[in-house]
């Protein structure tokens, strides 16, 4: 490649040819992996946010927490855009400006939110946060392969991945408490500060990448025709779909069917939390390892928690312990299917993670709908009945039709 290339902010697009040859690093750069890891923790700090703060947010904006809750649906609905047609829009520009452009919006995002005179003000501002939530998601593998060796990428991608339970833990238990004692305006604020300091770490870090593969719409078709792609893509969703059922309404569990006070409930999540951020370490060995037993083993231990903690979640110690198992357990997931997509198309990795990703948003945005419904027509144990469904689904389908490993 052109050295010249990295030191412009627009590139002519790359060869086909070229694109398939693999650009790695000789040495890994594990300050740049660090500064990804960063992002994807400030970003998704930013998603959980209402779900720590939604009865402040809904009370002081005037409105029911179900409608103040489509601040999560808002976001993920404009991360499926995000994540499906930003490979396309920038593929013709160097993947750092592009990436600190994404810290810029989250900034933008998290203030206007701060500032919101009223619900519908807050879903635009949302609307911000989806689409550079998409499409960081969309980069940030394609981008972390690039900056250690080959034999280090699921390792780098693990680094990356321990910004999701990071992120659980700062916005959920750490949030709620901060919204209590100061205001859920001013939590808001100080995800603002976290957004200018990602900002600035990822400027001073990160090496500027020249664009690679064609990224075009066409692109999506193409990769989705190649063998094994198709039923992952689909595993991802129904995967996401059941955990997310889960997780949008583990806090009606815990407080009606457990009986846990506020301070129980962010005692549990925190331990769900913590439970993600080891294990996100744990499954990238796996993933190095034997990664379609990853893919296989996680969403089956999730569906099996589910259905325990149905059956056996009203007693504390029982509940506690599953949903540390829970998350200990769904660390392997992001990490396993970011390594998979990028080993199966390693010549259109923003494309293909741009779809899993895009699958992702689906997946969350299905399993919080249906999870709603099922909890108001049938109760908080049935949503992790139902949720169990898409996950044994997922399971079947990745044992019979997911390949890992490119043709």
């Amino acid at each position: 490649m052109d050295p010249a290339l990295a030191h412009t902010d627009v590139v002519a697009p790359v060869p086909r040819d070229v694109a398939l040859e693999p650009l790695l690093a000789k040495e890994p750069a594990w300050g740049a992996v660090a500064a990804m890891m960063l992002g994807v923790t400030a970003l998704l700090t930013a998603e959980f946010l209402p779900s720590g703060l939604l009865t402040p947010m809904a009370r002081d904006l005037g409105v029911s927490p179900g409608l103040a809750g489509q601040a999560v649906t808002t976001t993920s609905l404009a991360g499926l855009v995000g994540a499906l047609f930003t490979p396309t829009l920038t593929r013709n520009f160097n993947r750092k400006p592009v990436l600190l452009s994404f810290a810029v919006l989250l900034a933008i995002s998290n203030l206007l939110v701060a500032l919101a005179p009223n619900i519908t003000f807050l879903l635009t501002a949302r609307i911000v946060l989806g689409l550079a939530l998409g499409g960081f998601w969309a980069m940030a593998a394609a981008t972390t392969i690039r900056l250690v060796p080959t034999p280090l990428v699921p390792r780098a991608l693990s680094i990356v991945m321990s910004g999701v339970p990071a992120a659980m833990i700062i916005a959920v238990p750490l949030g709620s408490y901060l919204g209590e004692v100061m205001s859920w305006r001013a939590v808001f604020l100080l995800a603002t500060a976290f957004a200018g300091l990602v900002f600035v770490v990822q400027a001073l870090v990160l090496p500027r990448l020249a664009p690679r593969g064609e990224a075009g719409l066409g692109t999506l078709i193409e990769i989705l025709s190649r063998p094994g792609i198709g039923a992952g893509i689909l595993a991802a969703t129904l995967v996401f779909t059941g955990h997310f059922a889960y997780f949008g309404y583990i806090r009606p569990f815990l407080e009606n069917v457990t009986g846990l006070s506020a301070a129980g409930v962010a005692a549990t999540l925190l331990a769900f939390g913590v439970a993600n951020y080891l294990g996100s370490f744990v499954s990238g060995l796996l993933a190095e390892r034997k990664l379609k037993l990853t893919l296989i083993v996680m969403p089956l231990a999730i569906s099996l928690v589910g259905l325990l903690l149905a059956a056996y979640g009203k007693d504390v110690v029982p509940a506690l312990v599953l949903v540390a198992l829970w998350g200990f357990a769904f660390s392997g997931v992001p990490v396993a299917t970011t390594t998979w997509i990028t080993r199966m198309v390693p010549d259109e990795t923003e494309s293909g993670t741009g779809m899993t990703v895009a699958s992702i948003f689906l997946g969350i945005t299905t399993g919080a709908a249906g999870g709603g419904l099922v909890l108001d027509l049938m109760g908080a144990p049935a949503v992790f009945v139902a949720g169990a469904i898409p996950l044994l689904l997922a399971v079947l389908l990745i044992a019979a039709k997911v390949r890992t490993r490119a043709p």
